[in-house]
C-alpha cells in the first residue's frame, strides 16, 4: 500500500512510566493497572482495546485527572494530569452524550466556554466551527431530545473541542449505538481529526474499530491492566471503509486477537 503513515513524531504528548494503580475496596484491594509504559506522540490516533475491566478507562481517566496512580508518573505535554487539566490541555467524551436536556445543542456546546469566562462573540463563532466540524450546522437551536443517539455523539465531541484542546480523550463513544451509525461516525472521526491534527486516545472494545481509526493500538490484559502489546499501525492515511476487507487489515486485527488471547494466559 502506499501513502503509509509518517512515524510517531519525537514529541510525547502523554508519557506513562511504571504507572499502577490500586483501589482500596471493602473487599480487599483491586489492582487497575500495573507496570503500565506508553509514549502517544504528538497527533497519533491511539486506541486501548481489552476486556471489560482491564483498565482501559482508568488509564483514560489518569491522563485526565480523575483517578490518581498509586505509584509511577503520568505526564500530559510534559507535566503532571492535574497541570494539565488546569490548562484545559484535553476534551473528554464520556461513554454516554451526558447533554444536558434544558439545553439547546448549541448550549451545551457554549457550556464549557461560559465556565472558563469566554465572551459572547467567541462562544458564538467557537459554537458555528465546531458544528461544521461535526456536521451539526444548522442544529443549534434543536434540543437533545430531537436528536438521533449518532447526532448526540456528534454534539458531545462538538462540546470537547469546543475550547481547542490539543488532545482528545474518548471513553468508548460510539459503544451503544449500532453498527451502521457506527461505521459513519468511524469514518467522521477520521475526518476530523484528518482536519484537526489532534491527538487522540480512544476506548474500545471493538478490533475492526481499533484497527480502522488508529496509528496505533495497545491492547491490554484482564485485571490487573497490563500491555500486551503495541500496534504501529502501517495502513494509509486514507481509510475507505472497504480497507476492513483487505489482507493488511485483517493482519493487523488477527494480531489484536492473537494479543488479547496473550492478556489471557496471565491469569
Amino acid at each position: 500500500m502506499t501513502n503509509a503513515m509518517p512515524q510517531q513524531a519525537e514529541t510525547s504528548v502523554i508519557s506513562a512510566k511504571a504507572l499502577n494503580l490500586t483501589f482500596q475496596t471493602n473487599d480487599g484491594p483491586v489492582h487497575a493497572l500495573r507496570d503500565v509504559n506508553l509514549e502517544v506522540g504528538k497527533g497519533d490516533f491511539v486506541s486501548f482495546i481489552g476486556p471489560s475491566g482491564c483498565g482501559k478507562t482508568t488509564f483514560l481517566r489518569v491522563m485526565a485527572d480523575l483517578e490518581q496512580p498509586t505509584s509511577g508518573e503520568v505526564l500530559v505535554n510534559g507535566v503532571s494530569p492535574e497541570a494539565a487539566r488546569k490548562a484545559r490541555a484535553y476534551g473528554y467524551v464520556f461513554q454516554a452524550a451526558g447533554l444536558y436536556p434544558w439545553r439547546t445543542i448549541g448550549g451545551n456546546i457554549r457550556l464549557p466556554l461560559e465556565i472558563m469566562g469566554y465572551d459572547k462573540a467567541t462562544q458564538a463563532e467557537r459554537v458555528r466551527e465546531v458544528l461544521e466540524l461535526v456536521e451539526l450546522a444548522g442544529f443549534e437551536n434543536k434540543y437533545p431530545w430531537q436528536l438521533s443517539g449518532g447526532m448526540q455523539q456528534r454534539a458531545s465531541i462538538a462540546r470537547a473541542l469546543a475550547f481547542e484542546a490539543d488532545i482528545l480523550l474518548m471513553d468508548e463513544p460510539f459503544g451503544a449505538l449500532d453498527e451502521i451509525v457506527r461505521d459513519h461516525l468511524n469514518e467522521q472521526l477520521l475526518a476530523l481529526w484528518a482536519r484537526t491534527q489532534k491527538t487522540i486516545c480512544f476506548v474500545t472494545h471493538s478490533i475492526p474499530e481499533a484497527v480502522y481509526l488508529s496509528t496505533k493500538i495497545v491492547v491490554m490484559s484482564p485485571r490487573p491492566g497490563r500491555i500486551t502489546d503495541v500496534i504501529e499501525s502501517p495502513l494509509p492515511k486514507e481509510r475507505p471503509l472497504d480497507i476492513r476487507d483487505t489482507p493488511e487489515f485483517l493482519e493487523i486485527a488477527h494480531r489484536v486477537r492473537e494479543g488479547l488471547r496473550a492478556g489471557h494466559a496471565y491469569d
